[in-house]
């Protein structure tokens, strides 16, 4: 079967492989000179694994080894599996921000997918955007898809305790701004941090996001939590080729998995695990990809009141190396059964339900029983008010309970760069019942809407042993990070919303139990600072970022290109020669 010709017709990659023409043979040929024989062209399932592995991008430098794992399973399968690169966000190390370029990875993939001879694809996920940005971009082609995560590091540790990814960062840089900690034990804890290969341990966005792929049911049961060096996680990524190839074969789309009982069993296990505030856009954007109406006030409705069961950082005490042995999210996802869709689909070929018939929890200190919660709202609390009209987010189980419901003295940074020039000067007007309000970190305003929302508070609020204060932006925070942070501002400043108009010593409510978020000024005085606004100019005029910057929706929406939404499918393109 050299020519394809005695394959399945109705096998996409036989429009590139099965011909006995002038094409066939170029597509055939030059494949071989990689030494691929013959029948690797038969109409077999022809795989695309797409690679987010990079240098660059540290939670994702192991995939060179994972690959091969998810390679052997597609070929034990009968597959032919062909790897292919895609833009990688690492969120470490990319400036301005990793969310600049989560939609420039998805389109990356999308039209990697729908250009390239392949009849199902495999995501290497791993860093923060690559798990939302490969999900969306594969939804718009609608080939049959599965998600394999890179797993967790190790649990880090330091001196006789472990430390947590993130989360212990922004603590001890507050103790070292506050004199409580040395800079050489500050500096000396970097090499125990991070001491594995695998993204953040914490229940930071690459965990929730790995988190939300499984509940999603888009990855194979135990894939959010097995750390990156066990070898349950090589295993897992061969047995996921092995799947991948059945998947095609029963024509299993993401479609079919992705609806919107697939998005509330989501929303819901993310209250559960505690689960960062980045995941909001994340599905936001996912569910607009597929057609599913979902809306942030969803957030609010299906998951707030959802106890948060998991004990980990940042909002309790364990990693996800402990969350993994306790039964990982199975486990979870048993402990809350009763609020699940069990009947949603998941890409075993299994339901929800049939998935979690005979999953134990093998510590409830670190998965909690529904009668012992580590917060008994884990969810998302969804704000409004005039200082947001089409929304902010805060975390609960991450908050200070008695600043949930706060008044304070407004205190201004017109960017990022003012806020750093002017946090730390002793003559700063501002104590501890004031409110942080920062500008210019929306979609447009930074762009890219980056992780700065968590601004350190002034050191001379630390030298009193505070630790926490109100803090009101249109950025975004790290799923690493804590505090009582309100976050995605909608409309963000750049655009003109109510953010834009704050002036120092404007006073700010928050009232989380009301959902509430005022500005105490009144209309008029707002109309009259609005007539003097300027609006700021993109930060560049032509190139990606202008196109983002004239295209990027509000964060309410999922912060998505406005020409990205819906399923373009995968319809093979015309001949290239």
């Amino acid at each position: 079967m050299s020519d394809g010709q005695n394959g399945n017709p109705k096998r996409r990659s036989q429009a590139w492989f099965g011909g006995h023409d002038r094409d066939g043979f170029l597509h055939r040929s030059w494949m071989k000179n990689s030494g691929l024989p013959d029948d690797a062209f038969d109409g077999r399932p022809v795989i695309g694994i797409c690679n987010t592995f990079s240098e660059f991008t540290p939670c994702n430098a192991h995939f060179r080894g994972l690959v091969e794992h998810i390679k052997r399973g597609i070929l034990d399968a009968g597959g032919t599996p062909l790897e292919f690169p895609v833009f990688s966000c690492g969120e470490t190390l990319l400036r301005p921000t990793a969310m600049l370029f989560r939609n420039l990875a998805a389109m990356d993939t999308e039209e990697a997918i729908r250009a390239n001879p392949m009849d199902g694809v495999v995501l290497m996920c791993g860093c923060d955007k690559t798990t939302p940005s490969l999900m969306m971009g594969a939804a718009s082609c609608d080939l049959p898809t599965l998600v394999v995560s890179g797993g967790p590091m190790l649990n880090g540790r330091f001196k006789g305790r472990q430390l947590g990814s993130g989360t212990d960062v922004w603590k001890f840089s507050e103790d070292v701004r506050a004199g409580k900690m040395s800079l050489d034990d500050f500096l000396a804890a970097e090499s125990g941090m991070h001491r594995s290969a695998g993204h953040c341990m914490t229940m930071g966005t690459a965990s929730t996001m790995a988190s939300m792929a499984e509940s999603l049911g888009m990855a194979l049961p135990g894939n959010a939590a097995f750390p990156a060096v066990d070898a349950h996680r090589n295993r897992l990524g061969r047995m996921s080729g092995r799947r991948i190839v059945e998947m095609v074969e029963e024509d299993l789309k993401p479609s079919k998995i992705l609806t919107r009982n697939a998005f509330e069993n989501a929303i819901r296990t993310n209250g559960a695990i505690g689960g960062s505030t980045n995941a909001v856009i994340h599905l936001l954007a996912l569910a607009r990809r597929v057609g599913v109406d979902m809306h942030l006030s969803d957030w609010d409705k299906l998951g707030h009141d959802v106890p948060c069961l998991v004990d980990l950082m940042p909002s309790g005490r364990f990693l996800m190396e402990d969350f993994c042995y306790a039964g990982g999210l199975p486990a979870l996802m048993k402990q809350i059964e009763d609020l699940l869709h069990t009947d949603a689909l998941t890409v075993n070929g299994h339901t929800i339900g049939e998935n979690l018939a005979d999953v134990e929890c093998f510590d409830h200190e670190v998965i909690r029983k529904r009668d012992n919660p580590v917060n008994e709202r884990g969810g998302i609390a969804v704000l409004n008010g005039n200082l947001a009209p089409d929304g902010a987010v805060l975390k609960p189980s991450a908050a200070t309970t008695e600043l949930m419901t706060h008044r304070g003295r407004a205190v201004v940074f017109e960017s990022i760069e003012d806020y750093k020039a002017r946090v730390d000067d002793p003559d700063l007007d501002i104590d501890e019942t004031c409110v942080m309000v920062l500008k210019g970190a929306g979609p447009k305003g930074y762009p890219g809407m980056a992780e700065v929302g968590n601004m350190p508070l002034p050191t001379k609020i630390l030298e009193k042993g505070v630790r926490d204060m109100v803090r009101v932006s249109d950025a975004r925070m790290s799923g690493t990070a804590f505090g009582t942070v309100v976050l995605h501002v909608s409309p963000e400043s750049a655009a003109g919303g109510p953010l834009a108009l704050v002036e120092n010593g404007d006073m700010i409510e928050l009232d989380v139990d009301n959902r509430r978020l005022h500005l105490d000024v009144d209309d008029a005085e707002l109309e009259q600072r609005r007539k003097r606004w300027q609006a700021p100019p993109p930060a560049m005029d032509s190139g990606y970022q202008k196109l983002y910057f004239d295209h990027v929706q509000q964060a309410d929406l999922g912060a998505d290109l406005d020409f990205l939404g819906g399923c373009r499918g995968a319809d093979v393109p015309r001949e290239n020669h």
